[in-house]
């Protein structure tokens, strides 16, 4: 039984070893382009942000996710909690590096929320417009990569 869990312990930190060898690094794009949705469980209401230009923001070279996403919806929940007195609310950014793109996501997640299949409308939907909420560049911190020696 000792020699399993020994060899479970080598194999996972031989894993993290790896991992931590193999990071992401983080690349700045110029210009990309966002929205938010936020919702909630107890009510009906469904707010929209408009699209938004992001001048500096930070990609993953990998995978291409955007860097310090929680901190864009964070943007978006505080100013709900703040200015709208509409706490708890779960919110969610989408982005793309083409307006174009991005505008056929707007489109599709606002006929999910207005387009019933019964006709009747489900949720009041909001849209806030720039001059009411506008996202701003969030700094990534930039981690160097220390070589294994």
């Amino acid at each position: 039984m000792r020699t399993h869990t020994l060899a479970a312990l080598m194999l996972l930190m031989a894993m993290t070893m790896l991992c931590g060898s193999v990071s992401a690094r983080k690349q700045p794009v110029p210009k990309l382009y966002m929205f938010g949705v936020a919702a909630s469980f107890t009510d009906t209401i469904v707010h929209f942000t408009s699209i938004q230009q992001i001048d500096s923001a930070w990609i993953d070279t990998k995978s291409k996710f955007l860097q310090d996403r929680q901190a864009y919806s964070y943007q978006l929940r505080d100013y709900l909690s703040q200015r709208e007195q509409m706490n708890h609310r779960t919110c969610m950014v989408f982005y793309a590096m083409k307006k174009e793109k991005l505008e056929k996501k707007y489109q599709k997640m606002i006929r999910l929320y207005t387009k019933a299949k019964d006709g009747k409308a489900h949720y009041d939907v909001r849209h806030l417009t720039p001059q009411q909420f506008k996202f701003y560049t969030v700094q990534s911190i930039i981690e160097e990569e220390v070589p294994n020696e």
